[in-house]
C-alpha cells in the first residue's frame, strides 16, 4: 500500500463527512475563502501602501514600518485558518490532490509566500530598528521594495493557481 492510499484511508471518514454534509464542505470553504480574503487583503493593502511610502517622504516610510508591523499578527491568524483549512479541503480528497501537479505548484507557491514574509517581517524590523529610518541601509529598502512586489505576485499567482485547482478537480 502506498503512502498516497495509506492516507486516503485513514482520510476516508473525514472525506465521507466532507462529501455527505453541505454544511461541513460549505463551512470548510467559507472558512478557506474568507482566510484568503483577510490574508491576502491585508497582505496586498500593506503592500500598496509600503509602494506608495517608498517613494514618499522619510515621514512616511517610519509610519509605513509601524503599520507593518501592526498587520504581521492579524495576516498570520488568516494564514493559520487558510492552512488549516486547505489540510482539510485536501484531505477530503486525498487521492486527487496528491496525483495533481497543480495542487503541487500551489503548495510551492504557498512556500515561496511564507518565505517570502519571512523576508519581509525581518527587513521591515531592520529597518524599525535602526537609529534613523531614513538614513538605514538603501539595500534594506530595495529588499523591501523587491520583497514588497515578490509578495503581491505570489499572492496573485497562489490564488490563480488554487481557482485553477478547483476548476481541475
Amino acid at each position: 500500500m502506498t503512502i498516497v492510499h495509506t492516507l486516503a484511508h485513514a482520510f476516508a471518514p473525514w472525506q465521507s463527512e466532507y462529501s455527505d454534509s453541505k454544511v461541513v464542505s460549505t463551512a470548510v470553504t467559507g472558512v478557506h475563502l474568507l482566510a484568503l480574503l483577510f490574508a491576502g487583503g491585508l497582505a496586498v493593502a500593506a503592500d500598496r501602501a509600503t509602494l506608495l511610502a517608498l517613494r514618499g517622504s522619510p515621514g512616511d516610510r517610519r509610519r509605513q514600518l509601524a503599520a507593518l508591523r501592526d498587520v504581521h499578527g492579524p495576516v498570520l491568524v488568516a494564514l493559520a485558518l487558510l492552512f488549516g483549512s486547505g489540510v482539510l479541503l485536501a484531505a477530503a480528497d486525498v487521492e486527487t490532490f496528491a496525483s495533481s501537479p497543480l495542487f503541487w505548484g500551489k503548495l510551492a507557491l504557498v512556500a515561496l509566500l511564507l518565505a517570502n514574509g519571512l523576508v519581509l517581517q525581518r527587513t521591515e524590523t531592520a529597518l524599525r530598528h535602526a537609529t534613523d529610518a531614513e538614513l538605514a541601509p538603501t539595500s534594506l529598502w530595495r529588499r523591501l521594495r523587491f520583497s514588497t512586489w515578490c509578495s503581491l505576485a505570489l499572492w496573485a499567482t497562489t490564488t490563480l493557481a488554487g481557482a485553477a485547482l478547483v476548476g481541475a478537480a
